[in-house]
C-alpha cells in the first residue's frame, strides 16, 4: 500500500470515529500518524522533480502574500497598490508566476506578492500549488482576496493553507519535549489541559518518543497538540479583503456580511474594495500597516538633524538594540547610549540603553564611541 492510500485510510478512520473521551487517545494517535504520513509524501514529491518552484527574493521591510482563487482580482489589486506591472486578464490562470511589487507607504517598503491563483488540492501538489504555498509560508502577512460574489472560497483557501502547515491568527501551542534515557513519558501541565495524559502519550509515541518529559501550557486540543509535537508549522496573521464591491447592489451587501460572519470574520474587520476602480485602497494600506505591526523611527543624524523622509522601519515591540541590528555596520560595537524623544520617552532626549522599547514616530539619536 502506498502513502497516498495510507493517508486516505487514516482520514476515513478519523472521520468514521466518533469523538468522545474514550476515543480521544485513539484519534490523537491517528491524527499524529496522518500528519507524519503527509509529511513523508510531501518529501517524496518534492524530491522527485516536478518543477523548479518559485523563487522570490524578499526585499523591503515586510512581505504580504495575496491569496485567492484565479480571477478574483489579485493582479489588478497589486498593480493598483504597487509598481509591479502584473499582467491582467478576465480569465483564469492569468498569473503564471509570482509577481512581486513594492508598496511605499509611510516611509516603509512593503513587498506585495501576487501569487498564482490557488486551486483545491494545492497542498497535494496540484497546479504547482505546493510551490505557491511555500512562497506564502515565508510571508509576514496573508491577505485573502475574495470576490464579493464568492465568499465561500474562503473555506477552501483556509483549508489548503492549513493542510500546508500554515496556521492563521493563532499562537503556537506551548509544548516542550525533552528526551530522556528511561522512565517512559511523563506529562506536566499547567492545570488547564482538558486532554488526558494517555492522549498526550499516544500522540508522542506515534512520533517515536519512548522516554521523554513533555510540558504543556494552556489548553491545546488534539490538533494543536499534534502541531506542537511536529514543531514545523508556520504561524501568520491574516486579513480578509472583499473585492468587486462596485459590481454588487446595495441590497446584496448584507448577504456578503452574513457570509463573512458564518466564517467567523467580523465584517467590520474585513476591508471592502474595488481594485478596478481603486476604491478602498487607502483603508487597505492602513490595515496592512497595522496588521504588520510596523513603526517608524526617525533618526537624528549628527550635523544633519532629524531625517523625517526616510525613517528606520521596525516592528512594534522592538528595541534600540533591534535598531542597531537593522542599521548594521560597526554601530552596535561602538554604541554607548541613545537619546529618545517621542511616544516612548518620559521626556525629550531621554537617555536610554539597548533594551528600551521604541514606539511609532520616536526620534532616536545614537551616541557612539569614536
Amino acid at each position: 500500500m502506498g502513502l497516498e492510500e495510507e493517508i486516505e485510510e487514516l482520514e476515513e478512520e478519523i472521520a468514521d470515529t466518533p469523538y468522545n473521551k474514550s476515543t480521544e487517545a485513539h484519534i490523537g494517535r491517528l491524527k499524529a500518524k496522518l500528519s507524519e504520513k503527509k509529511e513523508k509524501l510531501e518529501q517524496q514529491q518534492s524530491g522527485s522533480g516536478g518543477g523548479g518552484g518559485y523563487s522570490v527574493k524578499q526585499h523591503g521591510d515586510a512581505t504580504v502574500a495575496l491569496v485567492g482563487f484565479p480571477s478574483v482580482g489579485k493582479s489588478t489589486l497589486v498593480n493598483a497598490l504597487t509598481n509591479a506591472g502584473s499582467e491582467v486578464g478576465a480569465y483564469e490562470f492569468t498569473t503564471l508566476d509570482v509577481n512581486p511589487g513594492m508598496l511605499k507607504y509611510r516611509g516603509a517598503d512593503i513587498q506585495i506578492l501576487d501569487v498564482p491563483g490557488l486551486i483545491e488540492g494545492a497542498a497535494g501538489g496540484r497546479g504547482g500549488g505546493r510551490e505557491v504555498l511555500s512562497v506564502i509560508r515565508s510571508a509576514d502577512l496573508v491577505v485573502f482576496v475574495l470576490s464579493a460574489f464568492e465568499i465561500d472560497q474562503y473555506d477552501r483557501l483556509y483549508d489548503e493553507l492549513y493542510d500546508n502547515k500554515i496556521r492563521l491568527d493563532t499562537e503556537p501551542p506551548h509544548v516542550r519535549i525533552s528526551k530522556k534515557i528511561k522512565g517512559g513519558i511523563d506529562v506536566n501541565t499547567s492545570g488547564d489541559l482538558e486532554l488526558d495524559n494517555d492522549t498526550v502519550r499516544e500522540v508522542l509515541r506515534s512520533q517515536g518518543y519512548v522516554n521523554a518529559d513533555v510540558t504543556i501550557r494552556g489548553n491545546p486540543d488534539v490538533d494543536e497538540l499534534v502541531d506542537g509535537v511536529m514543531d514545523n508549522r508556520v504561524y501568520l496573521p491574516s486579513l480578509t479583503v472583499v473585492n468587486k464591491v462596485d459590481l454588487i447592489e446595495p441590497s446584496y451587501a448584507e448577504t456578503v456580511k452574513s457570509e463573512l460572519r458564518e466564517r467567523d470574520i467580523d465584517p467590520e474587520e474585513a476591508v471592502f474594495i474595488s481594485a478596478h476602480e481603486e476604491r478602498g485602497l487607502d483603508a487597505l494600506k492602513d490595515r496592512l500597516w497595522d496588521e504588520l505591526d510596523l513603526i517608524r523611527i526617525y533618526m537624528d543624524k549628527p550635523g544633519r538633524g532629524v531625517d523625517y523622509d526616510e525613517p528606520l522601519v521596525l516592528r512594534r515591540g522592538e528595541t534600540v538594540d533591534d535598531a542597531l541590528d537593522r542599521l548594521g555596520g560597526e554601530m552596535s560595537d561602538r554604541f554607548r547610549f541613545a537619546r529618545v524623544s517621542g511616544p516612548s520617552a518620559k521626556h525629550d532626549d531621554q537617555q536610554v540603553g539597548r533594551d528600551h522599547v521604541l514606539e511609532d514616530e520616536d526620534v532616536l539619536r545614537l551616541i557612539v564611541r569614536r
